[in-house]
Formats: structure tokens, sequence, C-alpha cells
């Protein structure tokens, strides 16, 4: 019976993240195709609407979107459009964290914001966290001493973490890629098959 359940656990580690990801896309294609159908139906007719017309319509406007980000005017507008949404109470604090997490993905943010992985020594305590960038308006408005710095610890298994303060000498750089070292900090260490991501044998 033991033999039994460690082989069907085994099972499930193996097939869950593969059916959680293809259900992810799925939803995902689903959601843009549903989206920018209803667009497109309404100023077409239906009858010329053929399936997959509204993803590819929507993977192209995201394409665009993404060439025009960096242009000045196209920010002007987009950060007038964020200063509103920042007024309202319960859409600010929506936005804001919704800001926050697809930001932490980019990997132009990540890069930004988190520019070195580094291993917080407390005593004989260790952990792996991740350095920000300059934080010298938080040091301030904090009345933190010199020789702090920010270093953000992740929490396994979840989506969240903590950002501490603490003197830079608790602090030491580790050369570890990002990937590698947020794969481990979020899975607590106990995959062990490297950073293919295939189950262990």
């Amino acid at each position: 019976m033991h033999h039994l359940s460690n082989i069907l656990l085994k099972g499930l580690a193996t097939l869950l993240p593969v059916a959680l990801t293809l259900y992810l896309i799925y939803w995902l294609v689903i959601s843009i195709e549903t989206g920018i159908r209803s667009v497109i139906v309404s100023v077409v007719s239906e009858s010329y609407y053929l399936p997959g017309v509204g993803l590819g319509f929507g993977l192209v406007l995201l394409y665009l979107i993404g060439l025009v980000a960096d242009v000045w005017l196209f920010q002007q507008v987009f950060r007038l459009g964020e200063r509103l949404l920042v007024r309202i109470p319960l859409v600010k604090f929506v936005y804001r964290s919704l800001r926050d997490f697809t930001n932490y993905f980019s990997v132009d943010k990540r890069q930004e914001n988190l520019h070195r992985v580094v291993m917080v020594s407390i005593t004989e305590l260790r952990l792996i966290g991740f350095q920000t960038a300059d934080q010298a308006a938080a040091m301030e408005l904090l009345s933190l001493p010199e020789g702090m710095v920010a270093v953000y610890l992740p929490l396994s298994y979840q989506v969240g973490g903590y950002t501490v303060y603490v003197p830079s000498s608790w602090v030491e750089p580790i050369d570890i890629p990002f990937e590698d070292a947020f794969r481990l900090a979020l899975t607590a260490g106990l995959n062990d098959s490297g950073s293919t991501g295939a189950p262990p044998g």
C-alpha cells in the first residue's frame, strides 16, 4: 500500500505542473479569443469571422503595445491614465498590486529592481534573497542609519515575501543565476532536479 501511494504521488507530482501550465495557456488563449471576438463581430458580420482571428489580432495588438511602450508620448499618456486610476481607493489597491506583480516577473523590471542574489547571515541563520536597487528615498523616509541595504526574501511555495533592511555587513553576494536562486527559494530546496524542471527520478 505504501509503495502504491508513493507511485501515485510521484505520478501526480509529474503530471500536475504540466496540466496546470497547459490549462493556464488554454485559459489565456480562450480569454483573448473571446474578448477580441466580441469586438470584431460588433464591427463586421459574424458570418465573416473565422476562429482564431481574435487570438491573432490580440497577439498583434500586444506586440504593437510592446513596441511603443518605450515611446515618450505613449509613456506620458499611460502615466496620465495611471494617475487617474490611483486616485480611486479600491481600484488603486488592485491596480498597484497587479502592476507590482507583473513588474516582478518582467525581465527589464527584474534586472532594474533586483540586481543581485545575496545570502543574508543572521548569527548562524542563512537566508537567500535579492538585494534591491538603490532605495535612498525609502531609507530616508524610514530614518534608517547609513550602511543599511534592502533585501527581498521570497516565501516558499507562495507569491509573496518580506523586504528587510539589514546592515550591509550581513549581506554577501553569491554567484547564482537569478532564475536558479528564485526557484531554489520558492521550492524550499525540495526540487533537486536542476534547472530543467524535470521530475526527480
